[in-house]
């Protein structure tokens, strides 16, 4: 790339970059570092290929700034553990958010797959869901107690299992990004087919509603959350295939490190997700207006955190 190329294309990206090197003290942290890592990626490849360029100087200049800012925040900055649920998480979620609606219609796709296997062919749940646990639903049906499953263990053993498997399930999704936003895809792809086919089992035995309403309780969070992880994936896969202007390494970096932020933001609500599983799913004698009670509230929380929260951080920063 000539270096006249290289100034025209990135050249509005650094004005907005000294906009933020002035204005620092009203910026997140994450933003400002987002920044720096765009300016030493660009100062890296004007080194390489304009050593004594004047660009390479003013670059220079320009990361040595946003660096003094990031310093002086790791001394100043003492709730970064607050910052970071209210700043740094909904800051990443927005620029997820492509990859976020990815996620989401892959997973959405999926589940349609699954429904539609298990209507074509009764056999199918039992290949995704294991003979073991249809075979045990299927008696817990004829005994009354349909779900009785949520049921069966102790509370505390049953919650950290839970937990435990999804916060697995979860960076499972994420790292098989690393082996492009393909493996992130087939994991979405099977958690899907399963929830589908999950659902359409108890559709098939006429307890669809009275399921629905009971999974949902913890199922609501639980699945928002592994949706959340294959946005990570995809990002983190997409920073090897697609590197856009930065080499491929410093691509790969810069989307792990956002992809990791994202999905380190699921694991609160695994623990959440887990609880409810474990201390309310299994009191299937609640009443469903308690029962949807719950889920409204998790809904709402899941539109202000993730999609209303980031949209108003970036926007707010933005102004500043």
């Amino acid at each position: 790339m000539k270096e006249v190329t290289f100034i025209r294309r990135n050249i509005e990206k650094w004005k907005k970059t000294e906009d933020i090197a002035e204005n620092a003290a009203k910026l997140s942290p994450d933003r400002i570092a987002d920044a720096y890592t765009d300016i030493t990626a660009d100062l890296a490849y004007s080194r390489t290929h304009f050593p004594k360029s004047r660009i390479t100087i003013y670059l220079n200049n320009l990361a040595f700034a946003l660096h003094n800012e990031i310093y002086r925040y790791k001394h100043e900055k003492k709730n970064r553990l607050i910052t970071y649920w209210i700043d740094e998480v909904p800051c990443a979620m927005y620029k997820a958010r492509k990859a976020l609606l990815i996620s989401f219609i892959i997973f959405n796709v999926s589940v349609l797959i699954g429904v539609v296997s298990t209507l074509g062919d009764t056999n199918f749940v039992r290949v995704i869901l294991g003979n073991e646990y249809v075979d045990k639903t299927i008696q817990n049906i004829s005994n009354g107690t349909p779900l009785a499953v949520y049921g069966s263990n102790p509370e505390v053993p049953m919650f950290l299992r839970i937990v435990g498997n999804n916060i697995l399930v979860a960076f499972k999704c994420f790292t098989l990004g690393m082996f492009t936003s393909i493996g992130t895809g087939l994991a979405l792809l099977y958690n899907g087919i399963m929830i589908g086919s999950f659902l359409t089992f108890f559709y098939q035995h006429a307890l669809l509603g009275q399921s629905m309403i009971t999974i949902w309780l913890h199922g609501t969070l639980e699945i928002w959350s592994i949706i959340i992880a294959g946005a990570a994936g995809i990002i983190l896969g997409n920073g090897w295939l697609f590197p856009g202007t930065y080499s491929r390494i410093v691509s790969f970096k810069k989307s792990a490190l956002l992809g990791l932020k994202v999905v380190v933001g699921t694991v609160p609500m695994f623990f959440i997700a887990g609880f409810i599983e474990s201390f309310i799913t299994r009191h299937t004698e609640w009443p469903a207006i308690a029962k949807l009670c719950i889920i409204t509230v998790v809904l709402i929380f899941i539109v202000y955190y993730y999609i209303y929260l980031p949209k108003k951080k970036y926007y707010g920063i933005k102004k500043n």
